[in-house]
């Protein structure tokens, strides 16, 4: 009886993922898309932005990001770039205070005391912003052009909060983690996102390439510190507060990913803690909110609770190998239970295979469908990696959950092997001569 009842609740969470998917996948292939567009207003509406780069021991990238800021299309006397220097051991700051003497526009903030994470690091940047909207970049990120006029243009709706723009891998070839991050960030962005914008549900602000109104952060206060997934507290705080998201699929913005298990580890350990965290402090407000239709209700908990997905994943696999290995009785047979558990596994994931498969197809990707199957090492990954998040969530009851840094080697476009020539790689050696070869985007970044 105990063991029919696990089974049916974990195949209804499980189904209830799938049918998710499946939505989103077939709106993206059959449906039509009603993105809003904001084309007619691309360089009439044009706000005072502040864009927020935090930075700690970035100085393989920071340049080559900084550099594009002066690039951008942008009216210069309507957009300021604040560097916040997070105790960098490494010549970031440096690099920063060098672009900030030659121009104006660009700031640097020193954090002597900082390096406590990212949303600590925001904080102090916003104090020194006279934005209306404030944009957020990470370091390794390489933005089009244009990127700012296609950000702010749905903040020309003052229900709107937060805007998202989409995030695009550019190391894809440097190993098997990178590629399957690649599929990932395809499925969602391609798929989940737009998907998301389209049916009137809840898009993500996932923490870069992104921003907000700056009333909507003064009232929600600003990045909460003690949240591993800022972007996802603030995009929940954001929505509690009677704003709209918005995602914007052709803000496109090149990044630096993972390339190792060991990194990939770290960061989707964060990330899962970090979503766990938002999912017991926010559920409840969700559903009692007056803000937010069922629709929206129900997808944001099941955003919240992905990453409690895997968990149960994992302890579908040992309650079946357990109730094998004992003959505990059941109605139903054992394999029913393995079965919705891999079922979820393979298609219920952070990006399944129906969502990646039809965002690569319609992304014209078709030559990375054969990596699918890669998928599955990344979810067994993920099962372990959430779970550990989880138990290490309940046993950390003071709220001091660390902060783990990304390490970015400047492999993107961006960094030393990138298409700006300057770098934290060239001032250490010296040389601002030295020419590398540059890697060119698959897709034409110039707006």
């Amino acid at each position: 009886m105990i063991l029919d009842i696990i089974i049916a609740l974990l195949s209804f969470v499980m189904i209830a993922y799938m049918v998710r998917h499946f939505i989103f996948t077939y709106y993206a292939l059959f449906g039509r898309p009603m993105q809003r567009s904001f084309r007619r207003i691309l360089g009439v509406y044009r706000p005072k932005v502040t864009v927020l780069i935090p930075a700690h021991n970035e100085e393989m990238v920071i340049g080559g990001l900084l550099q594009r800021m002066t690039e951008l299309t942008y009216p210069k006397d309507k957009l300021e770039v604040i560097v916040i220097d997070d105790s960098s051991t490494d010549e970031t700051g440096e690099i920063a205070d060098e672009f900030a003497k030659k121009y104006d526009f660009i700031k640097v903030v020193h954090r002597s005391n900082g390096g406590a994470g990212k949303p600590a690091a925001l904080n102090a940047g916003i104090k020194f912003s006279t934005g209306e909207i404030i944009l957020t970049f990470d370091a390794d990120y390489y933005p089009q052009l244009d990127i700012i006029e296609k950000l702010v243009a749905p903040f020309v709706d003052p229900e709107v909060g937060a805007v998202q723009g989409r995030v695009i891998v550019a190391n894809e070839d440097e190993s098997l983690v990178s590629k399957i991050v690649t599929l990932e960030r395809i499925g969602g962005y391609r798929v989940d996102q737009l998907a998301r914008d389209d049916l009137v549900l809840v898009p993500q602000y996932g923490g870069t390439v992104g921003g907000f109104r700056r009333s909507m952060l003064d009232k929600a206060g600003g990045w909460d510190p003690n949240i591993l997934a800022e972007d996802t507290d603030l995009t929940v705080r954001c929505i509690l507060s009677g704003y709209q998201v918005r995602y914007v699929n052709d803000a496109e913005c090149y990044e630096e990913a993972v390339t190792t298990w060991r990194a990939y580890w770290r960061q989707r350990y964060r990330w899962a803690k970090g979503h766990m965290q938002c999912a017991m402090k926010h559920l409840q407000g969700i559903w009692r909110s007056i803000h937010l239709s069922v629709y929206e209700k129900i997808e944001l908990t099941l955003l919240l609770c992905i990453y409690f997905l895997p968990v149960l994943t994992l302890a579908g696999w040992l309650v079946g190998v357990a109730a094998y290995l004992s003959n505990w009785g059941s109605t139903l047979p054992v394999y029913v239970l393995l079965l919705s558990s891999f079922t979820y596994s393979t298609v219920g994931n952070f990006a399944p295979f129906f969502e990646v498969g039809s965002a690569v197809y319609l992304d014209d990707r078709r030559r990375l469908l054969w990596l699918l199957p890669a998928l599955t090492v990344s979810f067994g990954i993920m099962a372990v990696c959430c779970t550990k998040a989880l138990i290490d969530l309940l046993l950390t009851r003071d709220g001091n959950h660390e902060w783990t840094h990304t390490l970015h080697n400047g492999n993107g476009y961006n960094g030393h092997n990138g298409i700006n020539g300057y770098n934290g790689y060239k001032r250490r050696n010296g040389n601002h001569n030295n020419h590398v070869e540059a890697k060119k985007p698959r897709r034409d970044l110039q707006g």
